[in-house]
C-alpha cells in the first residue's frame, strides 16, 4: 500500500509538471493576503479576488491609492488580470500594475499601465516572468479613487526550468 501512494503521488507530480509545461497557470492571487490603502465602507481589498463580478475592492478618495496583494512566496509572474468594475469605469484609468520584492509601492519594477479599461471589461497585462513577492495596483494623483473588481495573478514558481 505504501508504494502504491508513493507512485500515485510520482504521477501526480508528473501530471503537474506537465501541465505546466503545456502552458497552464494558476492564479497565485486566490491564495495571497490583501490589503489597500484605505476601505471604503464594505468595500475592502479582499472583494479583488472573490472571483464575484459584482463586487469589488474600493478606496476613499485619496493621494495616490493603492491595492497590494503579498503572494507569500516569490513567483515569476507571466501575466496580470484586471477586470473592471460595472459602473465609474474611468477610476481605474491611469493605474499602475508593479510586481517584485519590496514592500514599498513606488519601488517594483512596473508591469503595465492601465490607459483605459471599459465597464466590466478585463485586460491583461505580460510580465514577462518578472519575479516578485507582491503585486502593487496604484493610481498616482490626487483625490483619487481606486476600484478593482477582480485581480488575478498568474505564474509559474521563481527558478522553474519550464519557462
Amino acid at each position: 500500500m505504501k508504494m502504491l501512494f508513493k507512485c500515485l503521488w510520482i504521477l501526480l507530480g508528473f501530471l503537474l509538471i506537465e501541465e505546466m509545461a503545456n502552458g497552464q497557470e494558476e492564479n497565485a492571487a486566490l491564495w495571497g493576503k490583501t490589503s489597500q490603502s484605505s476601505n471604503y465602507g464594505e468595500w475592502v481589498s479582499t472583494r479583488a479576488i472573490d472571483g464575484l463580478l459584482t463586487t469589488w475592492a474600493h478606496t476613499n478618495p485619496e493621494t495616490n491609492p493603492w491595492w497590494r496583494v503579498d503572494l507569500l512566496k516569490v513567483y515569476r509572474v507571466n501575466r496580470v488580470t484586471i477586470t473592471n468594475r460595472p459602473s465609474h469605469e474611468s477610476r481605474i484609468n491611469g493605474a499602475v500594475i508593479r510586481v517584485g520584492n519590496l514592500l514599498d509601492i513606488y519601488s517594483n519594477p512596473i508591469c503595465g499601465v492601465i490607459s483605459t479599461l471599459a465597464a466590466s471589461a478585463t485586460a491583461t497585462f505580460s510580465c514577462g516572468g518578472m519575479e516578485g513577492r507582491y503585486v502593487v495596483v496604484h493610481i498616482p494623483g490626487n483625490k483619487k479613487i481606486l476600484s478593482l473588481c477582480e485581480v488575478g495573478v498568474y505564474w509559474y514558481l521563481a527558478g522553474n526550468s519550464l519557462l
